[in-house]
């Protein structure tokens, strides 16, 4: 790899599945050492056994860490766990002070943690059918979790002096989802919590410019992940949202990674409160 993000220093939330263990795999390689951040070390299973339909986000599995699989990759002193829920202010501010007291500073904040409780029910559900519970357990994940993670990566980001070889202070990105640009049925909440992620990332990206803090989101389109599992397991559905994709079916997180990448990188030099899709040409269909 190129080294594009050598010697930074990079939080991840939801770092144990999915998306957030490909951001820290491209990161690492890239040079960056890793605070992977999650409730749980182990991986989420994708398929519940007794509904066939995917399964709840704290259900995990056995299997090889993402701490794990960096120190194999790259060497003991690559990455740590952290332990922490995102909608609990104390413990994302301890996550981002062990990150600190463990590698002497925070560079990238990739604020990946999300759910989307819809999709591991049976059968959809409209919003009348949307129990408030639902709501309120998204949007303090997917919102909420997102606003934490940047106001204490940025108060770090603030206090400690430019990296060296940079004029820049920090870079900040935050997961959204396609659903934050174009609706998909039967997702109220998931689409209203991606919204507010979009939206908190330019207000953010406006005020700390002047402090040379990048602020954009990732936008993902539809992923092989354990948030898709219901699609992937029903084969019309499956063919369906591949046809909805000019590529031609679901991406893969090493895809969506790579933007996570160039996001923190210095290549972004020029570029604060984007929205970036990367969904295979599905928003354009």
């Amino acid at each position: 790899m190129s080294g594009r993000l050598q010697d930074r220093i990079a939080l991840v939330t939801g770092s144990s599945s999915g998306l957030g263990r490909a951001i820290c795999l491209a990161y690492a390689a890239e040079g960056a050492k890793i605070c992977c951040v999650d409730l749980y070390r182990s991986p989420r299973n994708t398929t519940n056994a007794h509904t066939g339909k995917a399964d709840d986000y704290n259900n995990r599995v056995e299997g090889e860490s993402t701490v794990q699989e960096l120190d194999r990759l790259h060497g003991s002193d690559t990455a740590i766990f952290v332990k922490a829920d995102v909608t609990n202010a104390a413990e994302v501010e301890a996550a981002v002070a062990k990150c600190v007291e463990q590698f002497g500073r925070l560079d990238i904040m990739a604020n990946n943690a999300g759910i989307s409780v819809e999709s591991t029910y049976p059968k959809p559900l409209g919003i009348h059918e949307t129990s408030e519970s639902d709501w309120d357990r998204t949007m303090s994940i997917n919102a909420k979790g997102v606003f934490l993670g940047c106001k204490y990566a940025i108060g770090q980001m603030l206090r400690q002096d430019l990296l060296p070889g940079t004029r820049d202070r920090g870079w900040i990105i935050n997961t959204a989802s396609i659903q934050a640009l174009v609706a998909y049925h039967n997702t109220p909440a998931y689409c209203a919590s991606k919204g507010a992620v979009s939206m908190l990332t330019k207000q953010v990206a406006l005020d700390y410019a002047p402090h040379r803090i990048h602020c954009n989101a990732l936008c993902p389109g539809f992923l092989r992940t354990a948030m898709t599992q219901n699609l992937q397991n029903d084969p019309l559905a499956q063919a369906e949202i591949d046809k909805a994709h000019p590529f031609g079916g679901m991406g893969r997180v090493e895809d969506v990674a790579k933007a996570a990448v160039f996001l923190a990188s210095d290549d972004v030099a020029w570029i604060t409160g984007v929205s970036l899709p990367v969904d295979g040409g599905y928003s354009i269909t």
